[in-house]
């Protein structure tokens, strides 16, 4: 993956890295000077409607996370007892959440989104049940030492000497930052940079000795990266399509508004599509769109993806003529056909249960009856399916000026594609076919 495109760099920065460099420079007094009292309003305030916004919005990572912030932190508190952080249960406690703290994290990004269930909340309940047993008794009265193993030295401590973080605390941070970072990197997920950015800040208050002032904001600060992360999660369903993760209709229809001459629309669609799902079922038609996704993501000249619903896809391009996007789309279009990919877990036709079949050839009969073409696609070879795509392309001009009026025009060249045999590209303006020979 390309780390340097603006898709992966915003995902990467914002909002979290700008809402985490606000908080450093407010609490660096770089902008203004921020009171206890502040801090602590700031405080409940972000665990209290983080913690209702997760649960309102079923987010069970955003809200187990945030719980265990606020649990670790008021462990370290309440050991610690308001006194500076440097021997007895305050500073087994520092050791013990600078530790567990960071494994939670890598627990929950690893996790899926399962709801708030009993079943899906039981692991996690009882995850942190036994950190707070652990917590608990490493922290009886009396016990002036961590554990050995949370004090345990990899190198020599003078490299350490600017923290009071113990090494393998530093070194569990680490590998959660490089799980964190990499699953950012190769999903781009709102809740994965919220746990990274949210980790942190945790750093950072660890680093500011846990309690007081700067160290309570940093805390705070990171419950308000996992709110953040919530809301930008909500965005991100509202306008992308959960399966191939491309931008879904709201956010096409929101694009056209934007548009000005010149540009060109494309219109395509996967060849046979509903046949492949009664053949294959739609397990396999899910994995289909996913591909098929997944390249028109990658065109070129500047264009858009979009899927518009179903099999359907739309492409934008502002500021491209019609003449200089063909190209691409043909490219695009060998590229889908060149594809192949393999079947996962789709069960042979004679074990699908009884009445699978006979509703399939209910639906082929019905196509028969009304004349529609019967046309399944080749058996596969070794698991492996290929699918191709037509395309219809228009360009606004001075008879067709609106969006709504190019995308017609595109959707009828569309049509003069699958009439003259799909898998080719049919321009608007051109009632010749373009099809790329593949010897």
């Amino acid at each position: 993956m390309d780390v340097r495109a603006g898709g992966t760099l915003k995902s990467l920065f914002v909002p979290g890295g700008i809402l985490l460099l606000a908080a450093a420079l407010l609490l660096s007094g770089g902008l203004m000077p921020v009171s206890a009292a502040a801090v602590d309003f700031y405080y409940y305030a972000v665990f209290a409607a983080g913690i209702l916004l997760a649960w309102r919005f079923h987010s069970s990572r955003a809200l187990f996370a945030l719980v265990t912030l606020l649990l670790a932190h008021r462990a370290i508190e309440f050991f610690a007892a308001g006194k500076a952080i440097s021997a007895g249960p305050g500073r087994i406690a520092f050791e013990s959440v600078a530790v567990l703290l960071p494994i939670n994290f890598i627990v929950l990004s690893l996790t899926r989104e399962r709801g708030l269930g009993i079943p899906a909340i039981t692991p996690q309940m009882a995850l942190l049940f036994f950190e707070s047993v652990f917590v608990a008794v490493v922290c009886r009265p009396g016990e002036t030492t961590s554990p050995g193993f949370l004090r345990i030295e990899f190198v020599s401590r003078s490299l350490f000497h600017s923290t009071k973080i113990p090494q393998l605390a530093l070194f569990v941070f680490l590998a959660a930052f490089a799980v964190l970072l990499s699953r950012l990197l190769l999903y781009r997920k709102p809740i994965e940079s919220g746990l990274l950015w949210s980790l942190i800040s945790v750093l950072l208050s660890l680093q500011a000795n846990a309690v007081g002032r700067v160290g309570n904001a940093y805390w705070a600060t990171s419950g308000l990266l996992l709110i953040a992360s919530i809301v930008e999660n909500t965005y991100f369903l509202a306008y992308h399509d959960e399966l191939t993760a491309l931008p879904a209709r709201r956010a096409f229809n929101e694009a056209l508004l934007q548009l000005e001459a010149p540009y060109s629309i494309a219109v395509v669609d996967i060849d046979h599509f509903k046949n492949f799902n009664d053949t294959y079922g739609h397990d396999t038609g899910d994995q289909v769109l996913g591909m098929v996704a997944a390249r028109l993501a990658r065109v070129g000249g500047s264009g858009q993806a979009f899927r518009v619903g179903g099999e359907e896809f739309s492409i934008l391009f502002a500021g491209k003529p019609m003449k200089e996007v063909v190209p691409h789309l043909d490219s695009l279009r060998l590229l889908i056909e060149e594809s192949k990919f393999r079947v996962r877990g789709t069960p042979e036709r004679r074990s699908a249960p009884r009445g699978a079949g006979r509703r399939v050839e209910d639906k082929r009969s019905t196509r028969r009856k009304l004349g529609r073409p019967r046309t399944p696609p080749a058996e596969p070879s070794s698991n492996e399916l290929s699918v191709t795509v037509s395309i219809g392309v228009a360009e606004a001009g001075p008879k067709m000026s609106a969006a709504e009026q190019v995308i017609q025009a595109a959707d009828k060249a569309l049509y003069r594609a699958k009439k003259a045999g799909r898998n080719r590209v049919e321009a608007a303006s051109d009632s010749r076919s373009r099809k790329r020979n593949i010897a």
